[in-house]
């Protein structure tokens, strides 16, 4: 497994973490070990609109109006 130092932490940050890691029951290191853990797993956009869609009872009752205009080139003259 990986180490990571963190130099030049402010001191107030510090605190802060130690507050956090307290509340959770846990050391600073495994509290920040659990914050980079999931700052690092960025969700899926797709999977995450359709987690809310869920959530709110899905999206079957939808209307999605039919598009009837045209697609236009872009004229760069």
């Amino acid at each position: 497994m990986a180490s990571v130092v963190v130099r030049g932490l402010d001191e107030s940050v510090k605190k802060q973490l130690a507050a956090q890691a307290k509340e959770h029951g846990r050391s600073m290191e495994a509290e920040a070990r659990d914050i980079l853990t999931k700052a690092t797993r960025r969700p899926n956009i797709g999977l995450a609109l359709m987690q809310a869609a869920q959530e709110i009872g899905g999206i079957d009752d939808l209307v999605v109006p039919e598009r009837t205009d045209v697609a236009r080139a872009v004229d760069f003259g």
